[in-house]
């Protein structure tokens, strides 16, 4: 303001020693030129206010629409009953679970994908407190093995235990509770820090348990050091956060219960080697004495594994330590890792 009304004052100086005549008709026309541009703030003013609107209402439209989708979908949904029930209070729950698991003869199709066979008499035990890695090609059923001990599909034929108890004998949220989940993309609430692990146990978790957990994950030490703390907003699906930080806060929540059985679907595919380092560190010190099943196609991920299950069209074609299987010549472990080894480097 000071500066523009400095540079009038001058300029008017200077055109009045140049041509006071020529100055004096200037400043006559100063009132139409400012009436001008008053004008044409309000033009553009009024322009703008009206696009508001129209946008406005342009969004309103269209978040109607997607909130009619979605009345729909949730109709259509309703009436597709589910054969697992999630709200179902029967079933049995142990007083205490070893987590001894074992699939036998499981084949399995997806009810979305019944032309695709996902497993083939599959067979596997994983011992109580012993780290089991799956490995194999993308699309052989890793992940699916994840899905069917957390019983969010059955098999089609087959038997999966625990502890020598089929899974659909027990009550399914005591079951769900009795496992830790850590995916590649950890979903994260749009709260705290603080809330996001305790939702691991519901909510009902206390102050010194939150931290617990933190510090077992390598959590406590950067959420310390944020302005805010464990009260930390998080943002929508944990924007505010980095890669190896969402990883290692999804850790904590699913620790802060005291899993039995510990579910790793690739958990560090998606960090960098810093973060990679750091969230497998804290996997490390989690996973002792838990029953562990490592979903995983990174080498520094599951070569320390207890055993390690090569899957293939639907069946385990080879199980072992890493030394073992890496010395079977032709075999598909073997090739496997130096796929890996070509690509990595």
């Amino acid at each position: 303001m000071v500066q523009d009304l400095s540079s009038a004052v001058v300029g008017l100086a200077i055109a009045f020693e140049a041509s006071w005549q020529l100055a004096l008709i200037i400043l006559a026309m100063i009132p139409l030129i400012g009436m001008s541009g008053y004008i044409q703030i309000r033009f553009i003013k009024g322009f703008s206010a009206d696009a508001k609107a129209m946008y406005e209402e342009a969004s309103q439209v269209a978040n109607d629409a997607v909130g009619s989708i979605r009345t729909i979908a949730s109709s259509v949904q309703k009436r597709r009953k589910s054969k697992i029930d999630p709200s179902d209070e029967s079933g049995v729950k142990l007083e205490s679970l070893k987590g001894e698991i074992e699939l036998r003869h499981v084949s399995f199709k997806y009810p979305s994908r019944p032309d695709v066979q996902i497993f083939r008499d599959l067979s596997l035990a994983i011992r109580s407190g012993k780290t089991v890695a799956l490995v194999g090609e993308s699309g052989s059923g890793k992940s699916t093995v994840i899905s069917l001990l957390q019983r969010f599909y059955d098999p089609d034929s087959g038997v999966i235990t625990i502890d020598g108890i089929e899974i659909d004998k027990f009550q399914l949220k005591w079951l769900r509770q009795q496992m830790g989940l850590v995916s590649q993309e950890p979903v994260l609430f749009n709260g705290t820090i603080r809330a996001n692990i305790a939702y691991g146990k519901q909510g009902n978790a206390s102050e010194a348990e939150i931290t617990a957990a933190a510090e077992l994950s390598n959590a406590h030490k950067f959420i310390s050091g944020l302005a805010q703390g464990y009260d930390t907003m998080v943002g929508e699906r944990g924007v505010q956060l980095s890669g190896g930080q969402k990883q290692r806060v999804a850790i904590a929540r699913a620790i802060i219960k005291s899993p039995k059985i510990l579910l790793l679907d690739e958990a560090t595919s998606a960090l960098d080697a810093e973060s990679e380092s750091v969230v497998q560190d804290a996997l490390d010190r989690v996973m002792l004495n838990r029953t562990t099943v490592v979903v995983a196609h990174r080498l520094s991920t599951i070569k320390g594994a207890d055993v390690i299950a090569v899957v293939k069209n639907g069946v385990i074609v080879e199980k072992g330590k890493h030394d073992t299987l890496i010395n079977i010549k032709d075999g598909f472990y073997a090739s496997l890792v130096a796929l890996h080894m070509t690509a990595s480097s």
